[in-house]
């Protein structure tokens, strides 16, 4: 048996009831799951200080001497304070506890010498330490005690007794009954040259580190193997799956593709799109299935890609069809395509949830009889009524709406898979690309075509909101249409519903020379469509919408966007909206409004978005300020992280070199099945069968 796999409750100190608390609070049933639940920070015990050398601006310290005497003060009828004075020889310090005074008279006699651990105050002239930890000086060896580990722990736990400390001990004492070395993970073939210290040194090191270098070396090697694991499985699943399908071969670019783009593109691709086509094209002719990822920043000339794209499929006598996350987007999306091809006898129909009775039987006929060659449309792409004849390519906008299980619906709708373009307008950073779209390959969009201006970001407070006012106005007068954007987070959704009604009606009231359009998400359809058409036609000047309008709204007229309480909202969200406008050839503006108490963080996203319009700065800011769980479109789509120590954030290099180890592997032994890398096969599936969440990370 895998002495790994045994059950804590059998520990000393730990028994039925602490088991029970531990595996529902942190997951923790086992020997492994123990080893592998990391302390989240250390602090340097490895150094005694004398009370001569303290400062106040010092954090947690040990010094080391005697209790001379006790005194006590009344604080209330039932409480008092006890204050230990304690020496050492070169100054005094007084040991402060607010409750407990039999436990510390008789643990901590006076005359005993004691080390004492805890944050140094000065209080009155004098340094104090408040409710230290305190341990005989006899009981401890101090040259071991290196840097103490802190674990995470609850309320719960703190509750019954299960402080940080107690599992650092209850871990101490698995480690003395693990007498053997713990079996390796990774061969020396690539331990060696990366100078990774072996995987027993690292998981006793990680929670008992003598040295502040000690600490890294096993926090190092146990980040790289998490990693490195996570993109082998990756890479292993999209080699797989290059091996399995062969994808439509289009060899030659055609007359529809060569008429669209001399007689009806009016203006010059960027350079930036030309690679990217370049790129998409040699994908299609090369026999094997396209699966490529397209970023590209709000503006930036995506669509066009995608339309030349499926212009290809189209010349190769296929079909294609693009999906996207919302109806507005998709009927945006169809409006769009069908202006680009007017006049090239191309038959391009919209599939969405409205789209009903005698038009959607058509639809599916003149996709069954090849008649229909683009199909725009949303999830309904995907039901079972809807049948291609050839389908060539399949685009996906907004990739993080659509999970991989429903990605690989669209392979079942022809003989072989369709070439695949996920789009997305939220840059994501390279390290998290790797991670999320490792079985991708990434081009992407980095310039914005000419003659568009820069978006003008501007901070201002509620306090300030009379000259906003007449900022907005002096622009309608111009002839400009204005966004004005409050949040709507669901854990206060009626709340919030409320702010958004009465702002839409103290809207009214300040702007009663203009018509107003209002939209939520607690709106029908219809309502919601109608509302945003009278924006999109110019009826209505001024827009009052939640985020809603995040993805998908082009009115080249609108110029400026106003976000109230701009502090509740993500740096990737605040940029998604600023994208809204900028469309245009006028100068735009975005307005973030908040009040004037920020917190650090909040302060530096919204520098941060005045600072720059370069979404995959802003991508990289957000990553690190919020970490990956947070990031919109990676939450609510479910790419579960059950990273135990690696930080997709913070930890780039590893992701960096993690994914170049696992490639080497992958290209020696696509098959999995050399003996030489068994080691590396045979623990894959091992974490495979684990918890980890391999199919979302992927």
């Amino acid at each position: 048996m895998d002495i790994l796999s045994q059950d804590i409750m059998y520990l000393p100190g730990v028994g039925p009831q602490r088991k029970e608390i531990l595996s529902k609070e942190l997951g923790i049933s086992t020997w492994r799951d123990l080893i592998e639940n990391f302390p989240y920070k250390y602090v340097d015990r490895s150094r005694i200080y004398t009370i001569r050398e303290l400062s106040a601006d010092m954090p947690f310290v040990q010094i080391k001497g005697k209790v001379l005497s006790y005194e006590e003060f009344e604080m209330s009828a039932r409480k008092k304070r006890v204050v230990g004075h304690f020496s050492d020889g070169t100054g005094v310090a007084d040991l402060v506890w607010f409750s407990g005074a039999q436990y510390i008279y008789k643990n901590y006699k006076v005359g005993q010498e004691f080390v004492v651990f805890g944050r140094p105050t000065v209080y009155q002239g004098r340094f104090q330490f408040a409710h230290p930890e305190m341990e005989r000086a006899s009981d401890l060896q101090l040259s071991e005690m290196g840097m103490q580990p802190y674990y995470t722990t609850t309320e719960r736990m703190k509750k019954m007794g299960i402080t940080s400390r107690v599992i650092e001990k209850t871990v101490k004492n698995m480690l003395l009954k693990l007498k053997d070395p713990l079996p390796e993970t990774l061969p020396t073939f690539i331990t060696k040259p990366l100078h990774l210290v072996s995987r027993d040194e690292a998981l006793r090191c990680v929670h008992y580190p003598k040295t502040p270098q000690q600490m890294k070396a096993a926090r190092d090697r146990l980040k790289f193997e998490e990693l490195f694991y996570v993109q082998l499985n990756i890479l292993r699943y999209a080699s797989d799956h290059r091996r399995k399908y062969r994808g439509y071969v289009f060899q030659h670019v055609g007359k529809l593709f060569n008429d669209f783009y001399s007689q009806n593109l009016t203006f010059s691709l960027t350079g930036a799109q030309k690679r990217v086509m370049h790129e998409i094209r040699d994908d299609m002719r090369s026999g094997r299935q396209m699966n490529r990822l397209l970023q590209g920043d709000v503006g930036s000339g995506k669509t066009l890609v995608a339309l030349m794209t499926m212009l290809i499929a189209l010349d190769n006598g296929f079909q294609a069809c693009i999906m996207a996350p919302t109806e507005i987007l998709a009927e945006q999306h169809f409006t769009t395509i069908t202006e680009f091809l007017r006049g090239l006898g191309i038959r391009v129909e919209l599939l969405t949830g409205i789209v009903k009775g005698k038009k959607r039987r058509e639809v599916l006929e003149g996709l069954i009889s090849g008649e229909v060659q683009i199909l725009v449309g949303t999830h309904a792409v995907l039901e079972d009524p809807v049948k291609f004849q050839r389908l060539g390519v399949a685009v996906i906008d907004e990739q993080h709406r659509f999970g991989v299980e429903q990605r690989s619906r669209l392979w079942a709708k022809s003989e072989n898979p369709p070439h695949i373009l996920v789009m997305t307008a939220t840059p994501i950073p390279r390290t998290l690309a790797m991670t999320i779209y490792g079985d991708l390959d990434v081009s992407v969009i980095d310039e914005l075509p000419p003659g568009r201006k820069p978006i003008q970001t501007i901070h201002k407070y509620d306090k300030q909101l009379t000259s906003l006012y007449n900022g907005i106005r002096k622009q309608i007068n111009l002839g400009r249409q204005v966004y004005i954007v409050f949040p709507l987070i669901s854990e206060s959704e009626k709340m919030d519903l409320k702010n958004l009604e009465e702002g839409y009606a103290s809207l009214c009231q300040i702007f009663p020379e203009f018509k107003i359009s209002k939209v939520h998400g607690k709106m029908k359809s219809a309502e919601k469509d109608a509302e945003m058409q009278k924006f999109v036609s110019g009826e209505t000047q001024i827009l009052v919408a939640t985020t809603v309008i995040e993805v998908g709204v082009n009115v080249p007229n609108a110029s400026v966007m106003v976000i109230l309480d701009a502090q509740r909202f993500g740096l990737s969200q605040l940029h998604q909206l600023r994208g809204r406008v900028g469309r245009g050839a006028e100068q735009s503006y975005c307005i973030l409004v908040t009040g004037y108490e920020l917190s650090a963080v909040t302060r530096k996203r919204i520098d941060i978005m005045c600072d720059t319009n370069d979404g995959f700065r802003i991508a990289e800011a957000d990553l690190k300020l919020r970490g990956p769980g947070d990031l919109e479109g990676t939450q609510q789509s479910g790419i579960a992280f059950d990273l135990k120590i690696a930080d997709i954030a913070r930890d780039g290099q590893f992701v960096a070199l993690a994914r170049q180890e696992a490639q080497k592997i992958i290209d020696a032994d696509p098959t999995c099945t050399s003996k030489e890398y068994a080691m590396l096969w045979r623990r894959l599936r091992e974490l495979r069968d684990t918890n980890i969440n391999w199919a979302a990370i992927s």
